[in-house]
């Protein structure tokens, strides 16, 4: 597999998977994140996704011990980086089967989807048409970032691709969906931020409390589905 590997700091490797956001480039980052995730290294303390790259972090006085104990010469970054491409050679091709799809309610426009019809003014289509587009596709989680839990989504039509506002906003909701050029995604969290809010979900994409804290990780998919506002303050009321 063809990658390349860069310092990041004095613990960390960013192993660049291509040079664009390509079908090809995802499957190899899933790939390699799962390899590397389930090689249960002690050196390694994190893997972090990103669009064509994961960034490997790792404590530095465990692999001088490792050194230590089997007598090697290399400087900690080189054995870091042979190791990583040893892994490398384990990567099987990540299968569209292989991620979850999951299916998130959204309550369109009013008070949980402000921006719906600015949205929809931007583009000249109606807001049911606009709900009907952003309905209608399945969105993969390329990585999750920013704040925890939130999934950096591709596969938004171009269609509804709308710049950011030009004033964030102080405070969004948690569960807020919305647009930021052609992305779309959920904050998990309530944050500030300047994307444009088509509306919510009642459904926590963050539970810190859970065994599963994260509802999505990078490989699945998000469909988002439409409800009333009397089901989303049902679904409140539930939880």
């Amino acid at each position: 597999m063809d990658l390349r590997f860069e310092p990041m700091s004095d613990h960390g490797v960013i192993i660049t998977c291509g040079d664009a956001l390509t079908d090809e480039t995802f499957h190899k980052v899933v790939g390699l994140l799962q390899v590397l995730e389930q090689a249960h290294e002690s050196w390694i303390v994190e893997c972090i996704p990103g669009y064509i790259n994961v960034t490997v972090l790792y404590d530095p006085m465990k692999i001088f011990y490792i050194k230590m104990v089997e007598q090697d010469d290399r400087n900690v970054y080189t054995y870091v980086v042979d190791r990583l491409q040893q892994l490398t050679n384990q990567i099987e091709v990540f299968s569209e089967t292989d991620g979850q799809t999951i299916a998130v309610p959204v309550c369109y426009g009013g008070m949980y989807g402000p921006d719906l019809s600015y949205v929809a003014n931007y583009h000249g289509l109606t807001e049911e048409e606009v709900i009907s587009i952003h309905t209608s596709a399945s969105y993969r989680v390329h990585m999750i970032g920013f704040v925890p839990g939130f999934p950096y989504l591709g596969g938004l039509s171009e269609q509804l691709a709308t710049p950011r506002k030009d004033v964030p906003r102080k405070q969004i909701s948690a569960g807020s969906v919305g647009i930021a050029g052609s992305q779309t995604g959920v904050y998990p969290l309530a944050t500030p931020g300047g994307w444009q809010l088509l509306g919510r979900t009642p459904v926590a994409l963050f539970d810190p409390a859970s065994d599963r804290p994260f509802l999505v990780q990078p490989g699945d998919s998000i469909q988002f589905y439409p409800i009333t506002e009397l089901e989303y303050q049902c679904w409140e009321e539930e939880k």
